[in-house]
């Protein structure tokens, strides 16, 4: 019969307010619990408490039983605790009223009389094996069970993270389900560990529980027999009864939970309820259960055995595995049926073999000692700070840096990583997880403090890896002290900055021109391939990174290209145009703090020679001389800026336009890192001052 409409508008309502109010129903409960002990509570109100108890206990016992998974019951350590709790309140709460008023209520009275059938020695021995097996078997055999577990789960927790580490690494999944799995990891470890030590409360109210019964029986006979003047025998007929009563109904809930306990600690591999399990596990040998209804129907013949019993069950062993039989044939005649039509079916597609041909542009690969570093749950940040340093090199370099993809390989040394663009391998370098890298770049480290000698991989200066406690001290020398992660994206850093033009793809710049055009439409569409394709902005583009020009300006720089490329399609020419529209750019990137900038100029003769010497070949202009006078050139140029240096000053080498990317390109291929200038590079109101001169005879 459905309830009037008025009804069920109120039992919503009040669902609804038990559900946003859970919190502060625990709350109360367990504010109840302690209030029980203290205050003394009628005998009807016990009767309720003692029935919900028992209730408490079947659906705990229950719901264990149909749960697929422990990591679904992982507040079980905490129920347990609370129905231990409410036990030894309510063991109080009776043992009050079984003292004082020789009356315990009616649940009490109804298993002391009922179950125990009036005679409380058998009371006695039934609550002594409830006791024994709740204690000496299920509590001690699942405490035993959570600690091996706690164990195990906490010695496999770094494997398994490696584990899900490796398959993120490897892209089978992805970075949220790669956190979810650590979550879950972390919940297993924490629950088993957990379970360890809430297998103890059960142990102690088994305890508690034969010691309230001791002291019911021993203070109910002195208050029989002194206070209310009753025989011993008298007296010992009720109060032993009451508290043999009492005792059951306490340690019959305690044997619920404990069992509770016990299943769930011993089922960590389960996927599917009890029930389910051993119906599916246990029915699978139809073999054993034929052998075994055999052996029943010897036993019935044997004289002196009841027959029935065992010939029944016979006969339901035998129909059982009839029938188990009967559906394994099934199934293996489906299995047969299905293969026979596989078998007459078009042979596979082949392999697609396309996957295994991607090669990522820049990727890191570890080895398993650094493994941690990509680890959050562990305090790695390794990923986080590589996304960090892809949005730096955007802010300063202009362009898009594709995802780089972390790997471990064991082909490493443990604390080895490498950088490799485009499948192959452009630097490596060492770091120690847990240590810290102190190194001085303006000397030697200081005598004082004691590590591991190395040298920084990014720029090989000398450095030793320090532990945590030299830090402080080696700050207070004047070092420069940062972790392993820290090491390790300053060289990826460098190294994108350093390989920048190679990370520029085409694809990379169709976005970036896509992304100008919805701003600045115009340009883009008066720059259409007829003029200049894709290709040769991405060259152009290229050449500027090269020299560490960044590619924020790109409306100026298309602008430009738009201009000149209907002039010329020269690659050097365009790059050169470029860099003279960004000359606010460059400028900004080389004067010094007092807003100079500081060159290095060439002597006229030695600058008209060059200029002489240069000739176009397919890879761009080259200054073509004598081979001892290009020697002491560049070594003219390397001892003028090696002397700034050691005065902290930074030059750049200043020549006319005719003549500056063709040196520019003599002194990278003797790998001499100075910037090269020319005058239409540099803002007019920039005050320039020269620091040396490169002349002839520079030897």
């Amino acid at each position: 019969m459905a309830l009037p409409q008025k009804n069920q508008i109120s039992l919503n309502t009040i669902g609804k307010l038990f559900r946003a109010n859970t919190d502060i129903m625990a709350a109360v409960a367990f504010i109840c619990m302690v209030a029980i002990i203290i205050i003394p509570v009628s005998t009807w109100m016990l009767d309720i408490l003692l029935t919900l108890n028992i209730a408490f206990a079947l659906i705990v016992l229950l719901v264990t039983l149909f749960a697929s998974d422990t990591r679904e019951l992982n507040i079980f350590p905490s129920v347990l605790l609370t129905a231990t709790l409410f036990r030894l309140a309510l063991n109080i709460s009776s043992t009050r009223l079984i003292l004082s008023q020789a009356d315990a209520g009616a649940v009490i009275a109804a298993f002391g009389q009922f179950v125990v059938a009036g005679n409380y020695v058998v009371g006695m021995v039934v609550f002594v094996i409830i006791t024994v097996v709740q204690f000496v078997v299920i509590t001690n055999g699942a405490g035993r069970v959570a600690e091996v577990a706690a164990r195990f789960t906490l010695d496999a927790l770094p494997g398994k993270q490696m584990s899900i580490d490796a398959d993120f690494n490897a892209g089978l999944i992805d970075e949220e389900t790669a956190r979810t799995k650590r979550k879950e990891m972390q919940k297993e470890a924490d629950f088993y560990g957990s379970m360890d030590g809430a297998s103890k409360f059960v142990r102690g109210d088994a305890i508690a529980g034969i010691v309230i019964v001791l002291i019911n029986i021993l203070g109910g006979l002195g208050i029989g027999v002194f206070q209310l003047g009753m025989s011993v025998e008298e007296s010992a007929a009720i109060f032993t009864i009451l508290t043999v009563g009492d005792g059951l109904v306490a340690q019959v809930p305690a044997l619920l939970i404990s069992t509770s306990a016990g299943m769930l600690v011993t089922r960590s591999t389960a996927e599917a309820s009890f029930g389910e399990e051993m119906t599916t596990q246990l029915s699978a040998f139809p073999k054993v259960i034929m052998l075994a209804a055999v052996l029943l129907f010897f036993l019935g013949i044997v004289p002196g055995l009841p027959p029935l019993p065992f010939f029944l069950l016979a006969f339901a062993g035998g129909a059982l595995s009839y029938v188990l039989f009967r559906d394994k044939k099934q199934v293996i005649a489906e299995a047969e049926a299905i293969a026979e039509q596989e078998a007459v079916a078009p042979p596979p597609e082949p392999d697609d073999f396309r996957g295994l041909l991607k090669v990522e542009l820049l990727e890191v690969e570890i080895g398993y000692n650094l493994v941690d570093l990509t680890d959050e749950a562990r305090g790695g940040n390794l990923l986080e700070r590589i996304t960090a340093a892809r949005k730096k090199a955007v802010n300063e370099l202009g362009i898009i840096i594709q995802p780089i993809r972390v790997r471990d390989n064991l082909q490493l040394g443990p604390f080895e990583y490498r950088f490799k663009l485009k499948g192959n391998e452009i630097a490596r370098g060492q770091v120690r997880p847990g240590l810290y890298l102190a190194l001085n770049p303006e000397g030697e480290l200081p005598p004082e403090i004691d590590g591991i000698e190395t040298q920084e991989p990014t720029f090989n200066l000398p450095a030793m890896w320090i532990s945590a406690d030299l830090r402080n001290r080696a700050e207070a020398l004047g070092c420069t002290v940062v972790d392993a992660s820290t090491v390790l994206i300053t060289h990826l850093t460098e190294v994108i900055k350093n390989s920048a033009s190679e990370l520029l793809g085409r694809q990379a710049v169709k976005e970036m021109i896509e992304s100008i055009k919805e701003s600045n439409p115009a340009i883009v569409e008066e720059l259409s391939p007829e003029v200049l394709g894709l290709g040769e902005i991405q060259k152009v583009m290229q050449n500027l990174l090269r020299e560490k020009v960044p590619l924020h300006d790109m409306v100026t720089l298309l602008e430009e290209l738009s201009d000149q490329s209907r002039v010329t399609k020269d690659l050097d020419t365009l790059t050169e145009s470029v860099r003279q529209a960004l000359r606010r750019t460059i400028t900004s990137q080389h004067v010094n703090y007092e807003g100079k900038l500081e060159v290095v100029t060439i002597d006229p003769k030695l600058e008209k020679k060059i200029s002489e010497s240069i000739q176009v070949t397919r890879q761009g202009s080259f200054p073509v001389m004598d081979p001892v006078m290009t020697q002491n050139l560049v070594d003219g140029i390397g001892r003028v800026v090696d002397s700034l240096a050691q005065k902290g000053i930074s030059p750049v080498i200043l020549t006319s336009p005719s003549i500056r990317l063709p040196l520019k390109r003599l002194l990278d291929r003797f790998h001499l890192p100075v910037a090269v200038l020319s005058i239409n590079e540099i803002l007019p109101e920039v005050k320039v001052e020269a620091v040396g001169v490169i002349k002839e005879n520079e030897d």
